[in-house]
């Protein structure tokens, strides 16, 4: 992934923290065995501070979407605390195989980490000695795929951030994501990419103004499936309609925090100049909106 090809990618940016609109196929963070990954190419993503961006959480190598990354060591504590007390709102969009025979629910199951020679690893539900993991799920469209047969459209919000949670309980609904070949949703010989994406994240990052919420567009292997369900597609500049431009905080010396109250600078979407307060921010495919947590 080029710098220009990263740039294009940022939803949102603040004095505080940066949100990508992360794409699937490529890890977070580096594996055991090497290879491109995101976080090797955050340098890029600066703008004026001391050291480039950190992780805030992560998202699996295949799902897609939103991406909260810290952009110095106060700010990562802050959405560290904020991530583990369960109070950044996450909201998932995926396409399942088969259809649930409700509408919508709450899967409470306890998960696993289980290791084989064979298999490699993976998370299995285990009420003995899983860690708790609850996702609410509710079903946006129904339809079928030509090849693939019945497919569902649903919208998730985990209420705790287990690895593989979604994947591994719309498994236990009967209907795996769409093109999971660990959980059961690659059907014969299809060679699709897993359907799921982040699609909002809600971050109360200051704790006196508005939490900040972020909205990744569809991505193009989510399209077809999406469409079959209902979906009515969308303008990604419409996702994300920036707030009024404001300067850019002044750069904190090394090791220093930023203010918490450092102004926020958000572009729209891919395409038009950059709307805000200082020439030459990167270009991007949304902005940031405050509003009162959902």
């Amino acid at each position: 992934m080029t710098e220009e090809e990263l740039l294009a990618r940022l939803l949102y940016r603040d004095g505080l923290m940066l949100v990508l609109d992360k794409p699937a196929g490529i890890p977070v963070h580096a594996g055991p065995g090497g290879g491109d990954n995101l976080e090797s190419h955050f340098d890029g993503l600066r703008f004026g501070f001391p050291n480039p961006p950190s992780l805030a959480h992560r998202l699996d190598r295949d799902t897609a979407g939103c991406l909260v990354l810290g952009r110095h060591p106060k700010a990562l504590r802050r959405l560290g605390i904020l991530f583990q007390e369960g109070r950044v709102a996450k909201t998932y969009w995926a396409v399942v195989a088969g259809q649930p025979a409700d509408n919508s629910g709450k899967i409470d199951l306890p998960l696993h980490k289980i290791s084989d020679a064979r298999r490699g690893w993976r998370m299995v539900v285990d009420r003995d000695n899983g860690q708790p993991s609850v996702t609410l799920w509710r079903v946006r469209g129904r339809g079928e795929l030509p090849g693939i047969g019945p497919i569902a459209w649903l919208e998730l919000n985990p209420k705790t951030g287990r690895t593989h949670q979604i994947r591994v309980h719309t498994q236990s609904l009967g209907c795996p994501v769409l093109g999971d070949p660990i959980y059961g949703g690659q059907p014969d010989g299809t060679g699709l990419p897993l359907h799921l994406l982040s699609r909002a994240i809600t971050v109360p990052i200051q704790a006196t103004k508005d939490p900040v919420t972020v909205t990744a567009p569809v991505p193009p292997h989510m399209r077809a499936a999406l469409l079959a369900c209902g979906w009515g597609d969308e303008d990604p500049s419409t996702l994300n309609p920036p707030p009024p431009p404001r300067p850019e905080p002044v750069s904190p010396v090394a090791g220093a925090a930023s203010p918490a109250g450092a102004p926020q600078s958000a572009r729209p979407a891919a395409g038009p100049p950059a709307r805000s307060g200082k020439p030459g921010n990167a270009p991007s495919r949304g902005g940031g909106r405050r509003r009162p947590h959902p």
